[in-house]
């Protein structure tokens, strides 16, 4: 979710709720859950996609209650069901900008003004780019940062996947079902993804791997031919052969509204207690978007059942009929 913070002033509320939730991703849909479990008036707000970068994951096989997996598209339809099923609303629309009113939180969307005693940020985060030389021209020409979204155009081809993490490697392995050949390119000589997810990549043929390598720019003519990597251990500079690229180096958080308003760490992720207070009473933050130590599915949801019920609560005190 993407953000465009505006100066003007916010003339006209449309319509009132309890629980306004930025962002439809796993922790806001579960906020959504909690919310509404609890008889309150919720509305999420999402402007992409619901279920956020999960509903891009082929598979998740870490989420408790699936031992044989599930892919992440159905995970967050079943979530999006349950929260629409306890009487959460979902509204497609860009926020636009926030505004602090006393208690009152007022949110400007695209598709209208609201605004409520609470307010729980679920934005989640967006890739990381490389911020080299033809990255940004060859993007949708070979390169991408979603191989679920892209991978079949590269049937038959070799492409590169960046990074060591575990989003790269399990990125890779499902490239695996349509390229000829995958490289992961890792600037060190270890990988950081699970252990499993590691096997599971040095045991696929198809898998190649080039360490302590960076790439310091991407090359072709009207589509992706070749990378041009430096060798970090002898500062060789080689030229690499590939019909695509697939960037996994880590998030960026969706804070961009919220500078000036809460608190945030040095890398922009908003700062919370564990109840997923922020700075400001009856604000809350959960999921990727918050400073943590794990960004998973699991980790999500259960932000987001934290973040409903501290709601909750925050309502039942306030008697927000007065504010």
């Amino acid at each position: 979710m993407d953000f465009i913070s505006l100066t003007k002033p916010i003339e006209k509320i449309e319509e009132e709720q309890d629980v306004i939730i930025l962002g439809g991703g796993p922790a806001g849909l579960t906020a959504g859950i909690y919310a509404g479990r609890n008889l309150w008036r919720t509305l999420i707000i999402e402007k992409a996609i619901v279920g956020g970068n999960a509903a891009l994951t082929e598979k998740i096989d870490n989420y408790p209650g699936f031992p044989e997996g599930i892919t992440g598209e159905e995970l967050v339809k079943r979530m999006e069901a349950q929260a629409k099923k306890f009487g959460s609303k979902i509204l497609e629309a860009d926020v636009l900008s926030l505004k602090i009113d006393g208690n009152w939180k007022i949110v400007e969307t695209s598709n209208g003004v609201f605004r409520a005693p609470t307010l729980i940020i679920a934005t989640g985060t967006r890739p990381k780019k490389l911020g080299v030389p033809g990255e940004k021209e060859f993007i949708g020409k070979g390169v991408s940062y979603c191989a679920v979204c892209d991978g079949a155009f590269f049937t038959g081809k070799k492409v590169a996947v960046i990074g060591g993490g575990d989003s790269a490697v399990e990125e890779a392995i499902y490239l695996t079902k349509f390229a000829e050949e995958v490289t992961i390119i890792h600037r060190r000589d270890t990988l950081r993804a699970e252990k499993i997810n590691q096997q599971r990549a040095f045991s696929n043929p198809k898998i190649k791997f080039l360490w302590s390598h960076i790439v310091k720019a991407i090359e072709g003519e009207k589509k992706v031919e070749k990378l041009i990597l430096e060798d970090l251990k002898t500062g060789e500079t080689k030229i690499f052969p590939v019909d695509g690229v697939f960037i996994y180096i880590g998030l960026i958080p969706n804070t961009e509204l919220f500078k000036g308003i809460l608190n945030l760490d040095s890398n922009g992720f908003i700062i919370t207690d564990e109840k997923m207070h922020t700075s400001i009473p009856g604000i809350y933050a959960a999921g990727d978007v918050r400073g943590k130590i794990l960004r998973q599915v699991v980790t999500a949801v259960s932000d987001g059942a934290i973040a409903g019920m501290e709601a909750s609560k925050f309502l039942e005190e306030l008697n927000y009929k007065e504010v």
